[in-house]
């Protein structure tokens, strides 16, 4: 039985995690959380309690990857506001772990944020050139990974994130006077970043960038006034004199080459 540890068994991690035990995987995961061992442990998950800092990691990095083919990397940089970091060096500090483990290929979570907002269409053929500290950072971890020889690492770069119980309308809903409302959506639901995943290691997909977005980019002011009316929150109201456009991500290469289709086409 093939065995992959997970860093980072949050929002997307945990039911990844759930997803791969149903596809017969062994599956070791990561949280920061006393209170989540359990959590994972009884959702079938190998626990291990993990912390990466700038200058350390503590915990059993060793255990967490002793006898695991693969690793996927879902630890979103921390750069908002007052809370920020260098996710560069966090990463850079398990490689040396990674390299004298038996971890073959690894799977890194990265964001369509390391490319700028012109608006245009961007394919992975589109060199980024990120405008936000978090962008930035993701776009230097994604080339410290490809660049080592020691294991095969495939960068997945997902739109904004939705689920079930995650959505930016409830964020948005009545809200004034929001700029842009012509830019085009670019959102990717949970179940299908898990597909996404789970062809990837299906398919043997090593030493790629994808781009994962939904190939559906209605304006931001069609979309969110309609997915209000759908849910019943009150609609958000958009400036129209504050318009600048905005980027529209293909996911043509992941579509092509993984033969995979989206379950959630329409959000």
């Amino acid at each position: 039985m093939t065995k992959i540890s997970i860093l980072g068994c949050g929002w997307l991690g945990l039911p990844l995690g759930k997803a791969l035990l149903a596809a017969e995987f062994s599956v070791n995961g990561t949280t920061t959380s006393t209170e989540k061992l359990a959590v994972l442990e009884n959702a079938g998950i190998k626990p291990f309690l993990i912390v990466l800092s700038e200058n350390k990691t503590t915990g059993n990095l060793t255990d967490f990857l002793e006898k695991s083919e693969i690793l996927i990397i879902d630890v979103p940089p921390r750069l908002r506001g007052s809370e920020t970091e260098n996710f560069v060096s966090k990463i850079r500090n398990i490689i040396p772990f990674i390299e004298k483990s038996f971890v073959k290929n690894v799977l890194f979570i990265s964001s369509t944020s390391v490319y700028n907002d012109a608006d245009a269409f961007v394919t992975e053929e589109t060199i980024p050139k990120p405008e936000t500290e978090s962008g930035k950072q993701l776009l230097e971890t994604e080339q410290l990974l490809l660049s080592n020889n020691n294991f095969k690492t495939t960068v997945l770069r997902f739109g904004g994130l939705i689920g079930e119980d995650r959505h930016p309308i409830h964020f948005l809903a009545g809200r004034e006077n929001l700029d842009n409302p012509d830019a085009p959506i670019n959102l990717i639901h949970q179940e299908d970043c898990i597909g996404i995943i789970l062809k990837i290691i299906e398919n043997d997909s090593w030493n790629q960038t994808f781009n994962a977005v939904t190939p559906y980019h209605p304006s931001r002011e069609i979309y969110y006034t309609q997915k209000a009316m759908a849910l019943n929150l009150a609609s958000p109201k958009f400036n129209n004199e504050n318009n600048f456009g905005g980027k529209i991500i293909l996911s043509d290469t992941l579509e092509n080459v993984l033969n995979y289709t989206f379950t959630k086409p329409n959000l």
